[in-house]
């Protein structure tokens, strides 16, 4: 899955850069606030391509005495400064911006630079979200997209995903203002397309940060897949009674399973471990991503 991730974000980061590039050199030219916002937020997304990398190489890192659980939870962390970013410097520059332009309008110069610009960036940034889109569909399986995008642990794969959609909306937004100022003569429009390019940045930051805090707070496997565990319990026939099975996220794909189960009386102690080690081994088919489990046995009566 990780592997998955970094072809996500060195796509994004490619394109990323090269469009932040031509943004400012076009916002230079024609004095677009809207352009200007736009390139802050290709220039944001450069950055936290390289973040998400960096959370990634850290949750490489074996465990050690302080965290026997390994580094996992580091992607969550990351992620989550990469929402803080879009939020406070894409979305809250754009807004200033935009306020600014609004206040003291002017009108733009040399226009073609803003649609060749922008064009040109829809397509990179349209071909960034395709090779993103591809890494997400390939593990969403059936379900709908925003169902998939808020179930999904691979808070990386999911932060290219979202930024390259707001990105692409956000040009979308840049150009319709770009467009209604030069047909029209009425400055405004920039100063409101830049407004809403921030208000847009400042969604999207609020819904990865909710996201990634599930996540960093401690979150367990989705009902479905508790609903799996509890069926290989109650097809167990050594299994007599069982609590709701408990479960962690330490990682996009590294889940701690804790289980508290009754074993029907009289079983010896290699009965016992030839139980457990079945659980396990159907838990791990039925769900790859959980690595840990720890099954404690209450109330066990054995005989030699």
């Amino acid at each position: 899955m990780a592997g998955s991730s970094k072809i996500a974000i060195y796509g994004a980061i490619a394109a990323n850069s090269a469009i932040a590039v031509s943004k400012f050199i076009a916002a230079f030219f024609t004095g677009s606030s809207a352009m200007l916002s736009e390139g802050v937020h290709s220039l944001v997304d450069t950055g936290n391509g390289i973040l998400l990398l960096f959370g990634i190489k850290l949750s490489k890192n074996p465990p050690d005495d302080k965290h026997p659980f390994g580094y996992g939870n580091e992607v969550f962390f990351w992620s989550f400064v990469v929402a803080i970013l879009i939020f406070a410097l894409g979305g809250g520059i754009a807004i200033y911006e935009g306020v600014r332009h609004i206040l003291h309008p002017r009108q733009l110069e040399n226009v073609q630079w803003n649609y060749v610009v922008l064009i040109l960036a829809m397509i990179f940034e349209g071909a960034a979200l395709r090779v993103a889109l591809k890494q997400f569909n390939a593990s969403r399986r059936n379900k709908p997209f925003m169902r998939a995008l808020k179930d999904s642990k691979d808070s990386s794969t999911v932060a290219v995903v979202v930024e390259d959609t707001a990105a692409l909306l956000g040009l979308m937004i840049a150009l319709l203002s770009v467009l209604l100022g030069h047909l029209t003569g009425w400055p405004y429009f920039d100063g409101i397309g830049s407004v809403l390019i921030g208000v847009l940045l400042v969604s999207v930051a609020f819904f990865f940060a909710v996201e990634c805090k599930a996540l960093l707070v401690g979150e367990g496997l989705l009902p479905e897949e508790v609903e799996k565990i509890g069926q290989i319990l109650d097809e167990e026939p050594r299994v007599s009674v069982y609590r709701r099975p408990l479960s962690l996220y330490f990682g996009p794909s590294e889940v701690l399973v804790n289980l508290d189960v009754h074993f029907i009386d009289n079983l010896n102690s290699d009965q016992i471990e030839q139980t457990v080690d079945r659980i396990e081994d159907r838990i791990k088919a039925a769900l790859p991503s959980v690595n840990r489990i720890y099954i404690e046995a209450d109330t066990i009566k054995t005989k030699k």
